[in-house]
């Protein structure tokens, strides 16, 4: 009863300092201060020291230094004409498909994400590439905004993925296990994702712009060319990865070094382009890593509060089948989506979950790809979905009308879980083939 009344009360601080407009950023960290002080009593100065604690751990973090690198990576493409070219690049293949560029949004974030490792860094670099291109051409902005939602959260899912280093380290399992396994459930949820898009196209025509272009072979020859750019810089970020010679935090940085020759290569490389793609990639970061590190310090709160640990006990004690578990830990990490960072859901509630799911019988390895899909319902779940608030940032629509948009995709990801768990080989072929 205690649980629910604190997680009661940290809610309903949330919804009311949002609602009275108050910055993302600010709403949470003024609810993790109300939880410490008010609901538990801890001094100002207690408080104080947790929060410097928690912003050097994020700001001395080389982890999450590959957020802001491949952002600005992203602005590099993004202010030359690379992001047109990949429209241009994919018409020709998309344009005879229901949805049509639509589909740009879940391809683009599936190849981003193979460079990325971050949700919020997939969908502010694609959705600063795909928004605005949608929305001169006649698309609908609302399942635009739905799709680059859920889309951005493959970051999570695709190799190489910030999250899943994060379990196999605290799992001890192989990360490398870990990246093989992710790659053939980010297409799957890939393809939920197109197949929506083609179905809500056929049954609403209206979504998309009625002209339709003749294209040629030689209109497929140039968007091969077009899309080059944009596979160079996969080759280069990925290669460096999978071949040792970087982590995936260096691989930034080799990912904005390569995207700098290219726009030397391509003749669009200028000073005042170096000036304004550093500016674009501080706001972005700056509004992504703000809300990161208040949301680490309302994740801390409710760690004192014994919330995701007690919540997590209640269900051992019911000691229930197999599938009765798995179906009690998806709405208990519903739950804690609501609340709480993926990062921060990882951490808190591993140590009691996993050995829950070890003795049920559940493969750790698959395990640790079904609680990425979980982590990505939270990356589109309010109050505290990031890929939301990224996508408000870019797009200036309300918070509320970008989740409404994200919905449909929410529940595609829901529909992936489900599949994973009815065929859990969709996970576990490909490591199994790769590493026995």
């Amino acid at each position: 009863m205690e649980t629910l009344i604190s997680s009661g009360i940290v809610l309903l601080l949330l919804f009311a300092f949002l609602g009275f407009g108050a910055w993302v950023f600010v709403s949470l960290g003024l609810v993790a201060f109300c939880s410490l002080s008010i609901i538990l009593g801890m001094p100002p100065l207690r408080i104080g020291s947790i929060a410097a604690n928690i912003f050097y751990r994020y700001a001395s973090s080389w982890e999450l230094a590959a957020i802001p690198m491949f952002i600005w990576m992203g602005e590099i493409i993004f202010r030359t004409d690379i992001s047109s070219r990949l429209f241009r690049g994919l018409s020709p293949f998309v344009d005879y498909i229901p949805g049509r560029l639509l589909h740009t949004n879940v391809l683009g974030c599936t190849m981003f994400a193979a460079v990325s490792g971050s949700s919020p860094a997939t969908t502010a670099t694609v959705g600063k590439i795909t928004t605005a291109e949608l929305s001169a051409r006649g698309y609908s902005q609302s399942i635009s905004l739905g799709s680059l939602a859920g889309a951005g959260s493959l970051g999570l899912l695709i190799p190489p993925s910030i999250v899943m280093i994060v379990y196999g380290i605290l799992a001890e399992q192989s990360i490398s296990r870990l990246f093989a396994a992710g790659l053939l459930p980010g297409i799957m949820i890939s393809a939920l994702y197109s197949g929506y898009i083609m179905i809500r196209s056929k049954l609403d025509p209206s979504l998309v712009p009625s002209d339709r272009p003749n294209h040629t072979l030689a209109d497929f020859g140039k968007a091969l060319l077009n899309l080059a750019p944009l596979v160079l810089l996969m080759g280069v970020v990925l290669g460096s990865i999978y071949t040792g010679i970087a982590t995936p935090s260096e691989a930034a940085a080799v990912g904005v070094v390569a995207s700098i020759i290219i726009s030397v290569f391509i003749g669009q490389f200028s000073v005042r382009l170096l000036a304004e793609t550093l500016m674009g990639a501080l706001r972005t970061s700056t509004m992504v890593c703000s809300i990161l590190i208040t949301a680490a310090l309302m994740s801390t709160a409710m760690g004192y509060l014994h919330i995701p640990a007690n919540v997590a006990n209640a269900i051992a004690q019911l000691n229930p089948s197999p599938w009765a578990l798995l179906l009690l830990l998806s709405v208990f990490y519903l739950g804690l989506g609501f609340i709480l960072d993926g990062n921060s859901i990882v951490v808190m509630s591993l140590p009691i979950a996993l050995p829950l799911a070890q003795q049920a019988g559940f493969d750790p390895v698959w395990f640790g790809i079904y609680l990425v899909l979980m982590v990505e319902m939270a990356q589109v779940t309010p109050p505290v979905g990031f890929n939301l608030f990224v996508l408000q940032g870019i797009s200036g629509q309300p918070i509320g009308y970008v989740a409404r948009a994200a919905l449909p995709f929410f529940f595609l990801m829901l529909l992936g879980v489900v599949i994973l768990a009815l065929f859990p080989q969709i996970a576990l072929w490909l490591p199994n083939l790769l590493y026995g």
